[in-house]
């Protein structure tokens, strides 16, 4: 039996002061060995499991399956707005009533709008970077055997999995799903009888984002609480790596947002069912007064977009995370200003909190209250130009290894920079205004937050794939993917940046009633046709997933040379993780191309005193 690492005098212990909880490390073994769990029926182990691993890949397939899903959506009312006279007769066998006469039914394209909307940013985005990473990285990059609490960790997924099966009932209604916009603005989601959408198609919708919502709040309580409680000895919170900082942030946004969409959901179901106003007020349907009165649909849209604004974050931050990570990977150095990186992630996290009516300015709010969310909203810029800049400069000069996962990372910045310029035009109220409900901020929140984020996805999902499976994704099928989908998403939302300032509506079935924007014909089926081939690309990416995962190239332990712990774990680690003692940390996450080193990197595990050559005067304080 091995000694137990000797943490030199100056070694900060996890968690900050004092001694971290070790519990899970010196007893752990024996709770949480592998022959507890190595006869296990498959359903147990497999469907119900409360494996970290095996529910964060539960999360990344069906996420899959949405993207699938979602992206479909959005081809159909591409082919809508590419050829607004166009017949649609031939998908009637698909779609049925829905085409009438050979046209798309306007109220089914809000529909498809909806459905897309909502199934991206939470379904897909959400779900799959929050639910797959955070449950796959989180123990095995602090050192722990599992999340605090596996029995939450599984309902997490099935709660998810349940508000996935009654959205995609709702699909099939005779009445439609869903048809209020994905931020399901009053008085169409408050009145059952506004629209067809808006009856039981409505009531799914917000059935499903209930359960939606108790995920990740099941999720997120245990993601925060396994950060703080079970890392393993010496991980202090300065040697976290940056994707559990981001994670971490993560968790703790969505905690305290995501009460706030309940609430609101909550009180729509009051204003649909029980007579309550807390969005109506003076509503005529067909000349016909209602009796509600006293409401206001912009308190729904504050309460809305105090979800709305830090779960851009929720979704994006995540990505931030990995791609931080992967970049110093594959640059093979170290991350630029590991400090300034998570310091820029918790001025995110605040800020998200205080910028939420940037999307409000055409409201009708006071004009001073418009200029302090102006000021906070470009304010926000800073963090996010601060981690542009760190990550230019860890690929400054680096020794660069151009894999598929650091392909999707430098697309992603790439995005990131890109989309964020737009979103200084759009904090600002006065250019807002004229800019608003135009393709310019269609263009704008899909690069940033949509393309970006899913570029972060793939990322994250080609550098761990060796660990999720212990084999390799295809890296050659991997470069057709990432440039077809580079190529796509520029070609797709650059011509909407172009004829968003043309003031091109959003929103809009046809166009064709204004003359002034039959000239921007050609550009939009130049966009829908570059959308259909982007979404097409995908399926490269699809095809190599589910094969890799069976006849992929067997991995190597750590096929990356990578140095954060999940790569000290077996090939294919059990549920445990560690099939001996949980090793101890000694060094931050990114100790690439150190000077005097033997190699060119060295692992969190390996303590100072075997690693004298390249120990700076302060680490060899500690190896003494």
């Amino acid at each position: 039996m091995s000694a137990k690492p000797n943490l030199s005098a100056g070694v900060q212990t996890a968690g900050g002061v004092g001694t971290a909880p070790v519990s899970h490390t010196e007893h752990g073994d024996a709770h949480h060995d592998e022959h507890e769990h190595h006869d296990q029926h498959w359903l147990w182990k497999y469907v119900f499991s409360q494996d970290h691993k095996v529910i964060g890949k539960q999360f990344l397939i069906t996420g899959i399956f949405w993207a699938i899903i979602g992206g479909t959506l959005s081809s159909l009312f591409r082919l809508q707005l590419g050829w607004p006279e166009g017949t649609m007769e031939w998908l009637t066998p698909v779609l049925g009533k829905w085409v009438e006469g050979g046209k798309l039914n306007p109220e089914f394209y809000l529909a498809l709008v909806t459905m897309h909307g909502t199934i991206m940013v939470f379904f897909v985005l959400t779900a799959g970077l929050s639910g797959t990473f955070s449950n796959f990285l989180i123990p095995l990059q602090v050192g722990a055997r599992d999340m605090a609490s596996g029995f939450m960790n599984m309902l997490s997924y099935w709660f998810f999995f349940l508000s996935s099966l009654v959205m995609f009932f709702s699909l099939f209604l005779e009445t439609g799903p869903a048809a209020s916009g994905w931020t399901i603005y009053p008085p169409l989601s408050a009145l059952p009888q506004a629209i067809p959408g808006s009856g039981m198609g409505m009531t799914m919708w917000l059935v499903s984002m209930v359960f939606f919502i108790v995920s990740q709040l099941l999720g997120g309580v245990n993601y925060v609480t396994t950060v703080i409680n079970l890392r393993t000895r010496g991980m202090s919170m300065s040697k976290l790596p940056l994707t559990i900082w981001a994670f971490f942030l993560t968790a703790i946004l969505g905690i305290l947002s995501f009460p706030v969409l309940f609430s609101a959901a909550l009180l729509l179901v009051f204003d649909r069912s029980f007579g309550t106003s807390f969005f109506l007020s003076d509503i005529y349907i067909a000349g016909q007064a209602l009796p509600n009165q006293g409401g206001s649909p912009v308190l729904f849209q504050h309460l809305f977009w105090f979800l709305g604004h830090p779960e851009v974050y929720i979704v994006i931050m995540p990505a931030m995370g990995m791609v931080s990570e992967i970049l110093a990977t594959n640059a093979r150095k170290p991350i630029f200003g590991y400090r300034a990186m998570i310091g820029s992630l918790i001025g995110i996290s605040l800020l998200s909190f205080v910028v939420w009516a940037h999307h409000m300015f055409v409201t009708g709010m006071n004009p001073f209250l418009g200029s302090v969310f102006m000021f906070l909203t470009l304010i926000i810029a800073v963090p996010s130009g601060v981690k542009v800049f760190n990550w230019l400069a860890t690929l400054w000069r680096g020794n660069i290894r151009f894999t598929t996962a650091m392909l999707f990372s430098i697309g992603f910045v790439s995005l990131f920079i890109s989309g964020g310029l737009t979103g200084i035009i759009l904090g600002n109220a006065t250019l807002d205004i004229q800019m608003h409900n135009t393709y310019f901020v269609v263009a704008h929140f899909h690069l940033v937050m949509g393309s970006s984020a899913f570029f972060g996805l793939f990322a994250g999902v080609y550098h761990w794939f060796p660990k999720m499976f212990g084999r390799m994704m295809d890296e050659k099928l991997g470069y057709i993917h990432f440039w077809l989908t580079f190529a796509g998403v520029y070609l797709v939302f650059l011509p909407m940046h172009y004829i968003g300032i043309a003031g091109f509506p959003r929103r809009y079935y046809a166009w064709t009633g204004f003359d002034s924007f039959s000239q921007f014909a050609d550009m939009n089926k130049f966009i829908s046709v570059a959308a259909i081939i982007a979404f097409a690309a995908q399926f490269i990416f699809i095809v190599n997933f589910f094969y890799s995962i069976f006849r992929g190239r067997r991995a190597t332990q750590n096929p990356w040379n990578s140095t954060t712990l999940e790569w000290t774990t077996p090939i294919v680690p059990g549920h445990g993780n560690w099939p001996g003692e949980i090793p101890a940390v000694y060094r931050w996450p990114y100790d690439y191309s150190k000077p005097g080193s033997e190699s060119d990197f060295i692992p969190q595990n390996i303590p100072y005193s075997q690693t004298q050559s390249s120990n700076l005067p302060y680490e060899q304080e500690l190896a003494d």
